[in-house]
Order: structure tokens, then C-alpha cells, then sequence
């Protein structure tokens, strides 16, 4: 006969032998709710339905209480810091414009939010609009009602803007940073005031932003375009006036501020410059834009709008293809002096915005494509000058590991060598790394700069044998690295021999020999010009399963911890399993994974279920013996 501990020994056995075989919290999770599910009515009878009751009533109030939390958020005024500069915190709600001329005709308008910040200026405005104010943590923070040290409903990150992260610099120090990149002393635009989609609920896609650089007599001196595309990379354009249109101020339709203002004379900047930016797959990266800005904050940066651009896009022969114009639709709005009821009516009729931009383009993406069967250009790599992606989880763990190999590489190289390192997609800094004999500082050093120019160099270099043959092929025929000295390459990535491989764990010696199966070299990146361009025909990858591990391999194998060796070959053996039953995408192969998961937990579940029920009546029975 069982004893009384029988029950519950005999669930955390079971249990204990799961948590071997699937450790992670997801797994106890699925295998929890289908064990409820599975004796669902038997547990609901066993526990009451009072409780039940009283759960959902519990979990009501606390969603009537979030809800009633946001909205009070709306109404509530917190005080705007003190800002001596000029300009200030508005709101310009507008409608923006594309009309396409060539090769078909094409046009669309919808509704549009940008909001102006001072550059300087951090705060809460009135609870509508912050900069640099963080989030709290913690699940109460949602229930409080206490808007000091909470983002306003449109917050502004410095992170999110110029080269990415840094945000601890604020808007200005980013500026002032970039402004040096292009041998411009910031102390020229002691004034700045961006015009920008800001975040709404923490969410954010922001096509183009506007800087509006001043000087020291605070008339618009200077511009700088920051446009993102689709595919999450980055371009900054810094504009100063063309010689030949400088601050030509004069009168005109686009000068008309409001109908009760009537027009004004207003300082227009214009300036021509070649596109060398992918942003529509519908255009190719050839051609010129140019710009018509009209100063939002004339006269002596005490305007308050509206914000007025005309963006043309010409073909590469001077034809004009494409019209995108930023207009107002109705008076700026300063959020000071918004009343509750003014700011309810405002987030009802604006909150939407935002979050329509990306579909909105995608809808007349394929109003292009099915409707007006325009070829679509598809997208190349990165340039020097543009910013990549972001990179993806397996990208960001791969990054560090070839930073210190790297590293290990330059220290190692026998010729006076200063690497300036500089990564892509991540907030990771740029490293300066030396050679011993560059250490020294007694020997002329050779100096380069190795750029990734988009994340997804990392994980293509864990494909190849050779280090060397992986930074030429990058270099030269996929494009993801750019370096200032390729004849300095040899002096630290010379073909060697392979390393052996050594291993006193049997599975780590397991893994990196499955690795060593799987690993073939990538091949190139190449894509037609457009859909209408017949691709080339692909060659059959090299078989290099014969060769040993790369020396990658061997440096984390060597040299690495155990949690990074663990970390990168789980890294490079997802990679690599996804280009055989994933289609080589590492999220469809989690996917996979989940879906294995969910089945096994789905299975297990009536054993578990009824473990599950035994031990809620063996509990409640303790409990009664308990009570009397």
C-alpha cells in the first residue's frame, strides 16, 4: 500500500526527469497548462468554483485599474522644466504626400504626426510629450498615478536618433558627435530643433527625421535628413544651403503659415545631393534628391511652425520620378497649454498614427507591385556611409567573440599594426587594437580601419575554414565589411593550418565535431538589379567537411570560457541546422523547435494531469486533517 508521501514523491520524480530533458521555463509552462486543461472540470470542482469566481473578478479589477491608470495619465499635468533656449515643445499634425511620375503614376496622402524638441531641452511636457525620460520598472509603475519620472504619451529616446545608441549623450551630445564625423565644428549650430515621429506606447518607425541646425543669429543655417527604410538601416545627409538658393526667402503658397495668419516671408533652405540609399524597393539607388525645407521656427527661432518639406526624387537622366511632401493639417499645438478634455480628444484622434505607417506602406507597396507592375529593385548591401540593421539575437552574441578574436588576431601579428575596429548593429563601441610591436610606439605603425557594414558578417564568418578567405570573399564579393588597407590583411589572417580537434569534454568534443560536419562556405551574396533581371546561376558550394575546425573554432575552444564556448556553438550550430530544415531562417527554426515542444509537452500531458489532480486531492487532504 502506498504511503502518504507516495503522491507527491512520484510527481517530483516525473517531474525531475523532465527538467533533464527540457530545462526551460517554457517547457514547464506549456506542460503546466496542458496538464490544467487536460483536468480542467475535475480541478474546478476540486478547488470551488467561489475561488474561481473570485479570481476572475480579481484579475478585472486589476485590468479596469491599468486602463483607468493610462487614461488619467492623459489628464494629469507634470511641470515642464525650465528651458531658456529658444524654441519650444509643439505638436504638427499633418498629412504627408507621395505622387509618382515615372514610370507609372502613382499617389497617396494620409495623416501624419511629427512632433519638435528643442535639441537641449529634457522633460515631460505637460505629460503629451518627453525627452530622455525613462521608463520606471516594475509592474506597479503601470498602477501608478504619479506622473513625475514617466514618459510622456509621445516620448522621444536620444537613442533611437544619429548613430546608434550612446542615448546617455542626449540629443545634443549625439549632434555635436555626429556634426565632427563630417569636420563640421558643432560650435558653428549652437541651435537645433528636431521634427520627428516620436514613440506612442513604446513603439516607433520613423521614416525621416529633420534637424533644423541655427546659428548664432538663430536664422536655419543648415539641415540634416535622417532617413531610416524598411529594412531598419540608417542614412544621415547633412545639408547645408546650395550656394545658388542659400536662405532665399520669399513669398508663396508654401509660405502660408495658417489661414488666420495669412502668409508670411519664411527662410527656405534648399540643397541637391546624389541618392546612394536604398529606401524603396521600387527605385533604384541611383539618382538625386533634393530638398525644399521651409524654417518652421521663423522669425529668430520664435515660430511656432508649420513644418513644410518637399522631398523630389530625380532618375539617374535628371526625370523627375517621385514628389513626397510633409504639410500641415491645422495649427501647431503647444502641449502646455492643452486642457484635459483637449488632450482626451487629441490621443483619440491621433494614437492610431503611428502604428498605420508600416502598413500603410506596405499596402501601397502592393498597389505597385500587383496594380502598376513596376519591377521592384531589390536590396543591396549596405554602403560605407549608410548605417546597418540591427542585429538579430544570434548576431549579438556572436559580435563580443569575434571582437576578442580579433583582437587576438591583431596582438598576434609580428608588423606594427593599429586596427580601428568598428561594429555594426549593435550599441557596441569602436575598439582601437594594437599589435605588441605597435605597443611599443618606437617603429612607424600601419594604421586601418575594419568596418562591418551590416550584422550578418558574423554570422557568415563562422561558415568559412579560413579566416582569410572569409574577410577577402566578404570584402570583395558579398560586401558586409569594408577595410581602408585590404593589402594590410595578411599580416594578421594568413592562411594556416588548421587547428586540431582537442577536447577533454566528450560533448564539447561532440558538438564541435557535429560542427565540423556541417559547416560549408556561404555563398555570396548576389542579387539581380530587379525582379525582371534573370538571377545567375548558383554555384554548388564548397565542401569543406574534410578540413579541420576553423581557427575560430579553435581560438574559443583554446582560449574562451565554458559559457562562451557553449554560447557559440549553439550559435553556429543553429545557424547551420537552420540551412537544412529551416530554410535558413534561425526563427522558423525556433518555431520548429516550439512546435516539437508543444507536442511533447501535449503528450505528456495526461500523465502529468492526472499527477496533477492526485496531488490537489492529497494536498487538500493534508490541509483537512490539518484543520481538525
Amino acid at each position: 500500500m502506498a504511503g502518504p508521501h507516495a503522491v507527491p514523491l512520484t510527481t517530483l520524480f516525473v517531474a525531475s526527469g523532465y527538467s533533464i530533458l527540457y530545462s526551460g521555463v517554457l517547457d514547464a509552462t506549456l506542460l503546466a497548462f496542458f496538464s490544467i486543461c487536460q483536468q480542467w472540470q475535475s480541478l474546478t470542482a476540486l478547488v470551488g468554483a467561489p475561488l474561481l469566481q473570485a479570481t476572475k473578478i480579481a484579475l478585472a479589477a486589476v485590468t479596469t485599474a491599468v486602463l483607468a491608470s493610462w487614461t488619467l495619465q492623459a489628464v494629469q499635468t507634470t511641470d515642464d522644466p525650465q528651458w531658456n533656449g529658444p524654441g519650444k515643445v509643439l505638436l504638427f499634425p499633418g498629412k504627408t504626400t507621395h505622387s509618382r511620375f515615372f514610370p507609372k503614376k502613382h499617389s497617396f496622402s494620409y495623416s501624419y504626426l511629427v512632433v519638435g524638441i528643442p535639441v537641449g531641452w529634457e522633460g515631460n511636457a505637460a505629460g503629451m510629450v518627453s525627452v530622455g525620460v525613462k521608463k520606471r520598472a516594475g509592474l506597479l509603475s503601470w498602477l501608478s498615478l504619479n506622473p513625475r519620472g514617466r514618459p510622456g504619451w509621445f516620448a522621444v529616446d536620444a537613442a533611437d536618433y544619429l548613430e546608434r545608441g550612446n542615448g546617455e549623450l542626449g540629443l545634443r551630445g549625439k549632434l555635436d558627435a555626429y556634426l565632427r564625423t563630417q569636420g563640421v565644428d558643432p560650435a558653428s549650430y549652437p541651435h537645433a530643433y528636431l521634427v520627428t515621429a516620436a514613440r506612442f506606447l513604446g513603439y516607433h518607425f520613423n521614416p525621416v527625421s529633420f534637424w533644423y541646425l541655427y546659428g548664432e543669429s538663430k536664422s536655419l543655417a543648415a539641415m540634416i535628413l535622417e532617413v531610416n527604410n524598411t529594412f531598419d538601416e540608417r542614412r544621415m545627409y547633412f545639408l547645408p544651403p546650395d550656394d545658388e538658393a542659400a536662405n532665399q526667402i520669399g513669398l508663396g503658397e508654401s509660405m502660408v503659415v495658417d489661414e488666420r495668419q495669412g502668409v508670411q516671408a519664411r527662410t527656405v533652405l534648399k540643397h541637391k545631393w546624389p541618392k546612394d540609399f536604398h529606401v524603396s524597393p521600387f527605385n533604384s539607388r541611383k539618382g538625386s534628391y533634393s530638398l525644399s525645407a521651409i524654417d518652421p521656427l521663423s522669425p529668430c527661432m520664435r515660430g511656432t511652425g508649420p513644418v513644410t518639406n518637399t522631398i523630389n526624387l530625380n532618375s539617374s537622366k535628371g526625370h523627375g520620378k517621385l514628389v513626397a511632401r510633409l504639410i500641415p493639417e491645422g495649427p501647431s499645438i503647444d502641449p502646455q497649454t492643452m486642457s484635459w478634455f483637449t488632450k482626451l480628444k487629441f490621443l483619440s484622434a491621433w494614437w492610431w498614427v503611428g502604428f498605420l505607417t508600416f502598413p500603410r506602406i506596405v499596402k501601397e507597396a502592393g498597389n505597385l507591385w500587383f496594380k502598376r507592375k513596376l519591377h521592384v529593385w531589390f536590396r543591396p548591401e549596405p554602403l560605407k556611409t549608410n548605417i546597418g540593421r540591427n542585429a538579430d539575437a544570434t548576431e549579438r552574441e556572436l559580435e563580443p567573440i569575434f571582437r576578442r578574436y580579433l583582437r587576438h588576431l591583431v596582438e598576434q601579428s609580428l608588423v606594427p599594426l593599429a586596427l580601428k575596429y568598428v561594429p555594426s548593429g549593435m550599441e557596441a563601441a569602436t575598439e582601437l587594437m594594437l599589435s605588441a610591436r605597435a605597443r611599443t610606439g618606437k617603429e612607424a605603425v600601419e594604421e586601418m580601419e575594419f568596418k562591418v557594414l551590416t550584422p550578418v558578417f558574423y554570422s557568415r564568418f563562422v561558415y568559412y575554414a579560413h579566416d582569410v578567405e572569409a574577410l577577402f570573399c566578404e570584402l570583395q564579393e558579398s560586401c558586409t565589411i569594408w577595410i581602408s588597407r585590404p593589402d594590410l590583411l595578411p599580416n594578421f589572417a594568413l592562411k594556416k593550418p588548421a587547428p586540431t580537434l582537442t577536447s577533454s569534454n566528450y560533448l564539447e568534443f561532440a558538438y564541435f565535431k557535429l560542427i565540423q560536419r556541417l559547416r560549408v562556405r556561404p555563398e555570396r551574396i548576389e542579387r539581380p538589379l530587379t525582379s525582371s533581371a534573370a538571377p545567375t546561376a548558383k554555384t554548388a558550394p564548397a565542401d569543406i567537411r574534410g578540413f579541420r575546425i576553423s581557427p575560430m573554432d579553435g581560438y574559443v575552444l583554446s582560449q574562451e570560457s565554458s559559457s562562451v564556448k557553449r554560447v557559440y556553438r549553439n550559435c553556429v550550430l543553429r545557424l547551420f541546422l537552420a540551412d537544412r530544415i529551416a530554410f535558413g531562417i534561425v526563427p522558423l527554426l525556433s518555431l520548429e523547435s516550439l512546435l516539437l515542444q508543444t507536442m511533447f509537452a501535449w503528450a505528456l500531458s495526461p500523465v502529468t494531469g492526472r499527477m496533477l489532480l492526485n496531488l490537489t486531492v492529497y494536498l487538500r487532504g493534508q490541509l483537512g486533517a490539518l484543520s481538525r
